[in-house]
């Protein structure tokens, strides 16, 4: 039987390349608004593109973050994408301005200190021995990234009790974060060819 994965329409993200990534990997996808859905799902992917105030106020005005942050509690899978993974975290700050985010993970994001960005294009990761999304993927596996901020606090995200994958623009910053229910990552690995299909089946092998 089918996993139900719900990719939440809040407004922002890559919808219809989320659906389509996750049905070739073998889930049951709805695209869909309703937080029932939401919180009912085998498995929620919250995508996200853009500013991260712009991004948290969809989420807010439909009301989702209790749904992801009772989800999380209950050991039930989240997959944040891009600034869907961002807003997972205690607040971004972008051009001065800091806003509140949903808080399930400990850190905020910041704008990269490199000379060229935002950081676009094709990268590789430093995924720890353990991780669950990287299972089975060479050191050497490229992702798509498409981003002018990330979290840099690694070591805090580690003491929290994640599993941290890193990848280097200026800095290392986090390109992955896994812990307990939760997984995110900074890249979009539906626009990663195979190595972003693989990333999504280990997600999926996680979701009941």
């Amino acid at each position: 039987m089918s996993k139900r994965i719900v990719v939440l329409d809040y407004g922002s993200g890559n919808l219809r390349s989320a659906e389509r990534a996750l049905q070739r990997v073998g889930a049951d996808v709805t695209v869909t608004a309703d937080l029932a859905a939401a919180a009912e799902a085998d498995g929620l992917v919250v995508p996200g593109v853009g500013a991260f105030a712009a991004c948290m106020a969809g989420i807010e005005e439909l009301g989702a973050g209790p749904v992801i942050a009772e989800r999380v509690a209950a050991g039930r899978p989240v997959l944040g994408i891009c600034v869907g993974m961002q807003v997972l975290f205690a607040h971004g700050d972008e051009h001065g301005v800091v806003t509140k985010g949903l808080g399930l993970l400990p850190g905020g994001v910041t704008k990269l200190p490199a000379e060229r960005l935002p950081h676009m294009g094709w990268n590789t990761v430093d995924a720890p021995a353990g991780s669950v999304l990287f299972a089975g993927l060479p050191a050497d596996s490229r992702f798509y990234f498409v981003h002018s901020y990330a979290v840099n606090d690694v070591a805090g995200l580690v003491e929290s009790g994640a599993t941290v994958t890193t990848a280097h623009h200026g800095t290392d910053f986090v390109a992955a974060v896994e812990r307990g229910a939760l997984s995110a990552a900074q890249f979009h690995p539906e626009k990663s060819a195979d190595t972003g299909a693989v990333l999504l089946r280990n997600w999926l092998a996680t979701v009941d």
